[in-house]
């Protein structure tokens, strides 16, 4: 396989406060809970699994001028990230509460900052990088109307330069709110598209994985669909389809597992792996992310 050039990933940068906890909320009351406060964002964390396992990456985002901002920005700095991030004074770096069990999580979430990310931003930032060679888009710019016209921008400049291009679906929520018509048009011709199980549905009906992912093979080119314990579904755009097994591990906190598993698969498959290499890639980073509690790298 190749070497990889360089991703420009296009997405949100937050501070996640994590809280996993041992068994049911004491609404009203105390539950005990293991707490982390750290780096988050599905477009910071995929840039940072990205630099973690070597390959060049830039992200484009919007921070608050603020101490989070200015903590988020070195720590991704520190790792090996390319920063193209813009500090906005008039509003706060974006957060989020992140309430994890098992395999299930739930997440309160004020995008502050993210909101001001610019269709000029990310143009020049672009421009600034002629040796991109892919752009991965976290699909909360686009599932946000403040900052829908820079998700848009992000793809419109990435096709323009020739670049490649993937859209992490990024949750259900959003998804429902503004249909998935909508959506699919939006990501209509990327390259590659992730999704897990609940975006799935709601992109796609039905329930099962296989037909789901070949149903949007009708959208993008491939079609990555996540399936949890269950393991992963890649449909191409031949008809082809490659399943691939989950890793048994202990898993402590899932979250950032999703934009894990996006930087081994973008990797493999951009270094000229088959899918199955690329799914098993993948895999493998995705396993690791759910060993500790946080969504990035522990060194």
């Amino acid at each position: 396989m190749s070497r990889p050039g360089r991703v420009v990933v296009v997405g949100d940068v937050v501070t996640d406060v994590v809280a996993v906890v041992a068994g049911p909320l004491a609404t009203g009351s105390d539950t005990p809970a293991a707490i982390r406060v750290g780096g988050g964002g599905q477009g910071a964390n995929t840039a940072a699994w990205l630099a973690e396992i070597g390959v060049p990456v830039t992200l484009v985002g919007a921070v608050g001028d603020d101490e989070a901002g200015r903590a988020r920005v070195a720590e991704l700095t520190r790792g090996g990230v390319d920063c193209a991030v813009t500090a906005y004074g008039d509003r706060p770096t974006g957060s989020v509460v992140v309430l994890a069990s098992g395999e299930e999580r739930t997440m309160l979430t004020e995008r502050g900052a993210n909101e001001r990310l610019s269709a000029g931003q990310v143009r020049q930032a672009l421009a600034a990088l002629p040796d991109a060679r892919h752009l991965h888009l976290s699909a909360y710019p686009l599932l946000d109307a403040a900052s829908r016209d820079a998700g848009l921008a992000a793809l419109a400049a990435a096709r323009a330069a020739g670049l490649t291009t993937s859209v992490d679906a990024a949750s259900a929520a959003p998804l429902r709110r503004v249909g998935a018509a909508a959506f699919l048009d939006w990501v209509r011709d990327v390259d590659l598209l992730l999704v897990n199980s609940d975006e799935a549905e709601v992109l796609a009906g039905g329930t099962d994985p296989t037909q789901r992912a070949r149903t949007l093979t009708a959208t993008a080119r491939h079609v990555v669909v996540k399936c949890g314990s269950a393991g992963a579904v890649w449909a191409g755009p031949d008809g082809a389809v490659t399943t691939a097994s989950a890793r048994r591990v202990t898993v402590v906190d899932v979250t950032g597992a999703g934009d894990a598993f996006a930087a081994g698969l973008l990797a493999g498959w951009l270094a000229g792996a088959t899918p199955a290499v690329a799914l098993a890639r993948a895999g493998e980073l995705g396993a690791r992310a759910v060993g500790g509690i946080g969504a990035r790298p522990v060194r």
